[in-house]
């Protein structure tokens, strides 16, 4: 057993938020994969202001999601990687599969709300505040990089099975991850004007299913992985 896999008690508490709180305990310890993720995208945000500017709007909503989408795969496509055989055999012995899969889940639900708002906040500052109503899109970005979050999380579940983990992601990713993205900006879109658009609220409440769909997937797919 890996004495750093976690060090926190499950008896006094759920196993999903002891698993939750040894993610988070990993994180502050580990600072340096913190760190490097902010600094990704501090210095992406920062390229792309030097190359651009401040851009249009929807050119500006464009780069935004796809900014969240790389940071997405670096921040939350270790989630499953990192961990090694003896520590999956440690979880195997104190939490069920379906306690795991929603504890990673819930772990990077807050880190990719975390990221979200850091990177909104360093995109109005580098690159303008084109955006009319900001109460509405930092929901937008909230929901979005939740979004964007259950869905890795759960491709790295499966690929963390296979030798290729990588290319097996980009693979699985691409074709379900593409259509999530132009609704996402398509939804956002909304907060760049003054006029009320059409379908907005059918398009939010069309994501939050998908998302809904992405944990049931998870938590009825995961116990036939957890078995190997």
């Amino acid at each position: 057993m890996n004495p750093g896999a976690a060090n926190v008690p499950m008896k006094n508490s759920h196993p999903i938020l002891s698993l939750v709180k040894k993610d988070l305990l990993l994180e502050f310890r580990q600072q340096y994969t913190l760190y490097g993720i902010l600094l990704y995208v501090a210095s992406t945000i920062f390229v792309v202001y030097l190359s651009m500017g401040e851009p249009e709007d929807k050119v500006w909503n464009g780069l935004f999601w796809v900014i969240q989408l790389f940071v997405c795969v670096n921040a939350v496509a270790k989630s499953f990687l990192q961990e090694s055989r003896g520590r999956m055999l440690y979880f195997y012995s104190i939490a069920g599969p379906r306690d795991f899969i929603l504890s990673k889940l819930l772990f990077n639900l807050l880190l990719m709300l975390a990221m979200s708002l850091l990177s909104l906040g360093v995109f109005t500052v580098l690159l303008g505040n084109p955006i009319q109503k900001m109460p509405a899109f930092i929901g937008i970005a909230c929901l979005g990089g939740m979004s964007l979050g259950l869905v890795f999380t759960f491709l790295a579940a499966i690929a963390a099975k296979a030798q290729q983990q990588s290319a097996l992601m980009a693979i699985m990713g691409f074709p379900i991850i593409i259509p999530q993205l132009l609704l996402l900006m398509k939804i956002a879109n909304a907060a760049f004007s003054d006029v009320v658009q059409g379908g907005f609220w059918q398009m939010v409440v069309l994501l939050v299913a998908l998302d809904l769909m992405v944990v049931a997937l998870a938590v009825i797919l995961f116990p036939f992985l957890w078995k190997d």
